[in-house]
């Protein structure tokens, strides 16, 4: 992958091998910005095809962001890169969501928690030192980790997660009160992925190019902001 220069923006989407992630990589392509983006483990993925497509504009880094020691190998080898967008868009569920907090099982719930809220944020931790003082730095979050919004129960433990997410952003917004970064926690909507499931109303194709948009004009906004996919407020 050619290094960054100034005319050519750059991103570090951190879980692009299929979904949302894979979706934004190559909205990010097709506007002419350079990925890095992660994949777990060794397996071929529709990200290393993209790679194939555009070899001189997508790089591809292995990574599990439920392992720190896998984070910080991940810092030094892109420590001399600088990038303009670090976005952490990794994300699971529990295979049975309609299970109250109190029967789902504790491997479920340490298994969510860690992917869907201490992951990410060890991430961030993690690769922050990565991105220029005036980036952007954001992770996918979802509507259901409102807590205002919550008004139809369901899906315990994934809202919880989601939840937990927003709150240990908002505390690291805290600590980095003052600073030119931009911070995002974005609420895609429920799109049909294979998180989502058949039944969401809205396909990766109508959807991704508009999250791909507040992402890039949430840059001029330093602090921390919760947005759904249209750049409107969520409430927290």
């Amino acid at each position: 992958m050619r290094k960054s220069i100034a005319s050519t923006p750059s991103i570090l989407l951190i879980g692009a091998s299929r979904g949302l992630g894979y979706a934004m990589a190559g909205e990010f392509v097709k506007r002419r910005w350079n990925v890095v983006g992660t994949v777990r483990g060794k397996t071929r993925t529709r990200l290393h095809e993209l790679a194939d497509r555009h070899p001189d504009q997508v790089a591809i880094e292995s990574a599990d962001i439920t392992d720190p020691d896998q984070l910080a190998a991940l810092r030094d080898r892109l420590v001399n890169h600088r990038f303009d967008v670090l976005f952490v868009n990794a994300g699971t569920a529990n295979p049975h969501q309609d299970d109250t907090i109190a029967t789902v099982s504790t491997q479920e719930f340490v298994h969510v928690m860690v992917t869907n809220a201490l992951g990410p944020m060890r991430a961030i931790e993690a690769l922050e030192s990565l991105v220029a003082e005036d980036g952007l730095i954001g992770i996918m979050s979802s509507g259901q980790g409102s807590v205002a919004g919550n008004e139809k129960g369901g899906h315990e433990l994934y809202r919880g997660s989601k939840a937990a997410l927003n709150m240990f952003m908002r505390s690291y917004a805290a600590r980095h009160a003052g600073e030119r970064r931009s911070l995002l926690l974005m609420a895609p909507g429920w799109i049909r992925t294979d998180l989502g499931g058949p039944e969401a109303p809205y396909s990766v194709e109508e959807t991704i190019p508009d999250i791909v948009s507040v992402v890039i004009g949430k840059r001029d906004r330093p602090g921390l902001e919760y947005l759904d996919r249209m750049g409107k407020t969520v409430p927290w």
